[in-house]
């Protein structure tokens, strides 16, 4: 026998004895990971699924700790990942929450130009939802108080596609419909990748769990596992803290109030949303975190830190975006300069009326020449896909997300 035949009989004998613990194994409840193993077990039933959580439960980061919005899919690049999925996503989330009685509401929302200079780019805005299969509706001045008496503005568009929803609820959801083993508390300290074999993941409790293919949502650590597979991602997760308040006064507000964005910066600024519960979330800013779960000043993880500062896209971004930076530092520790930004919308708004709440991370994907990445990022090694950048609007697209991160996991399968 060829010295080679011998080896691949050699290898495929190994393979037989291996006693796997799934087919697919899933770092990352949140919804994306959530969303992939549903995905998975709906296309190929039978296939066993096995998802890795650190958290004692699902949604505990990201999905958990956004503003609960079912984007409609206006403001990204026609043609991109973040449109085509984002516009699909919103209908199938929507369809999804009426399906499992999920709370949900189709609310619509304004994005209002409150400054001359910001009028072409709201009609450029209004333009390209359309191109993205979009129903929008330009409004005069005048109009606005049609839908949101206390805001002010010189012109605006209404969106009338996007909603709300319990985007953790529908995590949950969607671990309970994939019929996959969940495994919470189990923190991924190694990985250890063979091509020809599979894939072996140490947890920190000890616990070895062997997969055929490695499916990497682990959203503010995506980067750290690549690396542990062995794959270089060639970017770095920058994480940025979104700061909000919660107003006392939600009868100010009757949906939700966007304002123009900079179409430089990949955040959308300070907006109002009325949640599914009817209180009204203002939010957020975009801040350097000092960890990577760094929901407030005081939480600093040197490690982290120190790979952030080490990475040179870090201050690449600091350099290209010192000024827009700057304005968000100053709305961060400063809440009458946080007031003075959201008083451009709702000029009723006073100092007492806004209440410190719950701040996010985004998990912000950067180059090393500091480019931010735009769109979602889905890359794949030998038996394993990594999900790179999936920041907002991945919460509304998760099912479209899900469906090709599967595809792409079960043709790994497909290639034994």
């Amino acid at each position: 026998m060829h010295y080679r035949s011998r080896e691949v009989v050699q290898v495929a004998r190994q393979a037989r004895e291996i006693a796997y613990d799934c087919d697919v194994l899933v770092i990352g409840g949140g919804i994306v990971g959530l969303s992939t193993a549903y995905a998975i077990t709906r296309a190929a039933p039978g296939t066993r699924v096995t998802v890795l959580e650190k958290e004692p439960g699902p949604a505990r980061h990201q999905t958990g700790r956004n503003s609960g919005v079912i984007h409609s899919g206006i403001y990204y690049r026609p043609g991109s990942l973040k449109a085509r999925y984002a516009v699909r996503g919103a209908a199938e989330m929507i369809k999804f929450c009426a399906e499992y009685d999920i709370p949900h509401a189709v609310t619509g929302k304004l994005i209002v130009a409150t400054e001359r200079a910001e009028l072409p780019r709201l009609h450029a805005l209004a333009q390209r939802g359309r191109e993205n299969g979009i129903s929008v509706r330009e409004l005069g001045a005048a109009q606005i108080a049609e839908y949101e008496p206390e805001v002010r503005g010189l012109a605006a568009i209404h969106v009338g596609t996007t909603g709300v929803c319990d985007f953790v609820a529908v995590a949950r959801q969607l671990a309970e419909a994939s019929g996959a083993e969940i495994r919470y508390g189990a923190r991924v300290v190694r990985v250890d990748r063979r091509p020809e074999l599979g894939v072996a993941v140490r947890t920190a409790d000890g616990d070895v769990v062997r997969g055929r293919a490695l499916v990497n949502c682990a959203g503010l650590y995506c980067d750290e596992i690549a690396r542990m597979t062995g794959d270089e991602p060639g970017m770095r997760i920058v994480p940025f803290r979104g700061e909000y308040y919660t107003l006392t006064r939600p009868e100010l507000v009757r949906g939700l109030v966007y304002p123009v964005p900079d179409p430089a910066f990949p955040f959308l600024g300070v907006h109002l949303t009325r949640g599914i519960d009817g209180g009204v979330h203002i939010g957020p800013n975009a801040v350097p975190a000092l960890a990577r779960e760094g929901y407030d000043w005081s939480v600093v993880r040197p490690r982290e830190l120190g790979t952030t500062l080490r990475w040179p896209g870090s201050w690449r971004i600091a350099r290209r975006h010192w000024r827009y930076g700057s304005g968000e530092l100053r709305r961060s520790v400063s809440k009458g300069a946080f007031v003075g930004a959201v008083r451009r919308l709702l000029p009723a708004v006073e100092e007492a009326d806004l209440t410190p709440a719950a701040a996010g991370v985004r998990a912000q994907a950067v180059l090393r020449d500091g480019t931010l990445v735009d769109d979602f990022l889905i890359q794949e090694g030998p038996r394993t896909v990594h999900v790179l950048n999936a920041p907002s609007p991945a919460a509304t697209a998760s099912l479209p997300i899900g469906r090709e991160v599967a595809r792409r996991a079960l043709a790994v399968l497909g290639a034994e």
